[in-house]
């Protein structure tokens, strides 16, 4: 019997929620931007902020009376240093978030996420792999984003192989092949990362492997960026496919779906995403788990409505996310995924002991 406990109308404004949270994010990243170890109002970050956009796009060549009175370090401060780093956690969110509603779809499983299904450990193994090595390191970030691309689809080929069963991915069988996978290839990290003679790498491993944007550039914002417009664009146009998907393959063929090829290009599309997102930002965990859920509670299952509000519903939180771990434990810095953890871990618990018979269903 198809499944359709994920298959409910959604509500009317789609559109109106996609506005608010829009607002409301840019109110988030103006807070994000302003609090830190140097705080400064909101009307200064604009200031710098319209004034930078004007230089940069060739605007204005001259002195800029918007920067009037504003010190060059609090300039530096905002252009340099936070904008890159909350633009890249908007980036980074919403692209995680994005993932966990397609793998959700894809599997038919809500507890699918690229954290727990062991895809981010993977992106993890390949971009630690050609730090490590040196692989194209005259590549730079495009080297990075194919060695996390190919891990993360290794990582989802392989779980995705254990889930299935006599023609069917089972639950219990997804989660479980998802942990022992990311385990094994958190074994994987460590050791390519010691044994590598590297010091400065096995330094930096531990807040990598847990999440972090400190130091975030504006030349590393390219790629993420590029990366999830054109998979929100490709997506949205499956959004009847995925759709269909929900319902059972039995039914989505029924209605002319191609599951299996559909079903390979999502594979790609997930592990680009992922690659992509753990490149720039380190393994971040559980954003693909909870806003999907968020995201189908206020609009309901139809992905035309889903897959925006769950990227700007993404962006908003991990950038609430950073803001916390940069700022709660000043002049300490947490990584974003502790704090993303100490959230999404909860939420997990919550999910099993609410629904506990997801565990024993079989896509």
């Amino acid at each position: 019997m198809a499944r359709t406990d994920m298959l409910r109308p959604g509500p009317p404004g789609a559109g109106a929620w996609c506005l608010l949270l829009c607002a409301v994010l840019l109110l988030a990243m103006t807070l994000a931007i302003t609090w830190g170890s140097v705080d400064m109002p909101a009307s200064t970050v604009w200031r710098i902020a319209a004034s930078r956009l004007l230089q940069t796009l060739g605007i204005s060549t001259g002195p800029l009376p918007l920067l009037d009175g504003i010190s060059q370090q609090h300039q530096q401060i905002v252009w340099l240093i936070r904008m890159p780093r909350v633009l890249l956690a908007a980036l980074v969110g919403a692209g995680l978030a994005v993932v966990g509603t397609i793998m959700q779809a894809m599997v038919r499983n809500p507890l699918a996420d690229p954290y727990l299904l062991g895809v981010s450990s993977g992106a993890s193994v390949g971009a630690v792999s050609v730090l490590a090595f040196g692989a194209l390191a005259s590549a730079g970030m495009y080297a990075l984003t194919a060695g996390a691309f190919a891990g993360a689809l290794a990582a989802t080929v392989a779980v995705y192989l254990l889930a299935r069963s006599h023609g069917r991915i089972h639950a219990t069988r997804l989660i479980l092949g998802g942990v022992a996978i990311g385990y094994v290839l958190a074994g994987v990290t460590s050791l390519i990362t010691l044994s590598s003679g590297q010091r400065d790498l096995a330094s930096a491993l531990l807040t990598w492997t847990l999440g972090s944007l400190a130091g975030t550039q504006w030349q590393e914002l390219g790629m993420p960026a590029g990366v999830l417009a054109a998979g929100l664009i490709w997506l949205g146009l499956q959004a009847r496919e995925l759709n269909a998907l929900l319902a059972g393959d039995e039914t989505a063929a029924t209605l002319g779906v191609d599951t299996a090829r559909l079903r390979r290009a999502l594979f790609l599309a997930v592990s680009l995403l992922t690659g992509t997102m753990v490149a720039v930002s380190g393994a971040i965990g559980f954003v693909g788990l909870i806003v999907p859920h968020a995201a189908r509670m206020l609009v309901g299952t139809d992905h035309r409505r889903v897959l925006p509000v769950a990227a700007l519903a993404g962006a908003l939180l991990l950038v609430l996310v950073d803001l916390v771990a940069r700022v709660a434990f000043a002049p300490m810095e947490l990584p974003v995924g502790v704090i993303t953890s100490l959230i999404g871990g909860p939420f997990f618990v919550w999910m099993l002991v609410r629904q506990p018979v997801l565990t024993e269903r079989s896509a």
